[in-house]
């Protein structure tokens, strides 16, 4: 059990584990008071070797580290990895490539939606994990020794529920279904942050498009504020706040005031002045180019009862392949399946999700099949039948 705090031992450690066909990744990190995570620690672990790597310490270099990390010859293995590849794509502008993320090969072969990582060691590595440092503050310092031992259980069972899935995905040709997945967490527009987007996030009752340019200018300037001072957003003000300023649309340091949350000293300074100048921004955005609210997709009253029958079909066909529902159809989908059938624009009707789902659920929109029960079991049986 190692804990490295110099450039010259991420070197000797990195050097390890070029000709490893796999190394196992996990991060502890923080972000309660920072916009960007705050990387804290990275544990890795080889076929002879594992190490807990402190980004913390002095005049260290992670460099060596992110070299293995881009290695094309190595699988980097993470569970739950999405928001391990967002601080490294944050941290070098690249993800750590090839990947393999054991939740999602989890899903694939048949543990359930977003099966936990305790939960697969114990079925898979046959260990047990001491999760008694889930909520430590991995910032403070030194780390004990239990932290550590913690930290790197973590990674050390991640290479043996690595090969396990990965036999089981092999053996059971569902190989391709994985990388349909890690191509979604690998998709790097999925981690560019764009401040003229932040505006999305924020919910709010249903406005105009001119209500919709003036929160896209006020959130935007809200978002780069954060990020030039590595704070979270509510810090600089809170979405109602936001949403209040682009219904009542504030012209002067006295009306802006008025917002709830923010006070007359905020109003008359750098903050105040930048905010006016955004909803000015908004003001002057021409009527043809202001945002528009997405309309959700209406789903017809009458085809309510036809959702309900998709979904249950949806666990018998997930049950009968040995995969996670979630991975298949979403809910929204299937409302969108049972309103258009043929020409909803769902992954259910592409690819493997069509063979293992689609095809029935069309069938069974159409009449052509129906659901019986034969004992106790549930089946599909043919109406022509």
């Amino acid at each position: 059990m190692t804990l490295i705090t110099t450039t010259e031992d991420v070197a000797r450690f990195c050097r390890g584990l070029e000709t490893a066909s796999e190394i196992a990744v996990d991060t502890e990190f923080m972000r309660e008071r920072t916009y960007w995570p705050k990387l804290c620690l990275v544990q890795v672990a080889g076929p002879d070797a594992s190490a807990a790597i402190d980004p913390l310490a002095d005049g260290i270099d992670l460099a060596p580290l992110y070299r293995l990390l881009e290695a094309p010859n190595i699988v980097k293995v993470f569970h739950a990895g999405r928001q391990d590849l967002e601080i490294f794509y944050h941290l070098i502008g690249r993800l750590p490539a090839p990947i393999f993320d054991t939740q999602l090969a989890a899903m694939v072969c048949g543990f359930g939606d977003q099966v936990s990582y305790e939960t697969l060691v114990a079925k898979l590595a046959r260990a047990k994990l001491d999760k008694g440092s889930r909520f430590t503050d991995w910032s403070i310092r030194p780390l004990s020794r239990r932290q550590i031992d913690y930290a790197l259980a973590d990674v050390i069972h991640l290479r043996t529920v690595y090969q396990k899935l990965k036999r089981r995905l092999d053996d059971s040709g569902r190989a391709n279904w994985l990388e349909e997945e890690i191509a979604i967490i690998t998709n790097t527009g999925s981690y560019d942050i764009t401040p003229e987007l932040a505006y999305r996030r924020i919910k709010s009752r249903r406005g105009s498009g001119r209500f919709l340019a003036i929160l896209r200018e006020v959130a935007a300037w809200r978002e780069r504020e954060a990020q030039s001072r590595d704070v979270p957003r509510n810090w600089i003000l809170r979405d109602e706040a936001l949403v209040e300023i682009a219904h009542h649309e504030p012209q002067t340091e006295e009306a802006l005031a008025r917002t709830r949350g923010l006070g007359r000293k905020v109003a008359d300074g750098d903050a105040g002045h930048a905010i006016l100048a955004a909803v000015r921004r908004g003001m002057a955005v021409p009527d043809a180019d202001c945002p528009q609210q997405s309309e959700k997709h209406a789903v017809p009253r009458s085809v309510g009862p036809v959702c309900e029958l998709l979904k249950v079909l949806l666990k018998l066909k997930c049950d009968e392949a040995d995969v996670a529902q979630r991975l298949v159809a979403s809910a929204d989908e299937i409302e969108r399946l049972a309103a258009d059938g043929e020409n909803a624009d769902i992954p259910a009707l592409r690819g493997w999700r069509r063979q293992v789902y689609g095809e029935d659920a069309l069938a069974l929109r159409r009449g052509e099949v129906a659901l019986a029960v034969d004992g106790r079991r549930l089946s599909i049986v043919s109406r022509a039948d």
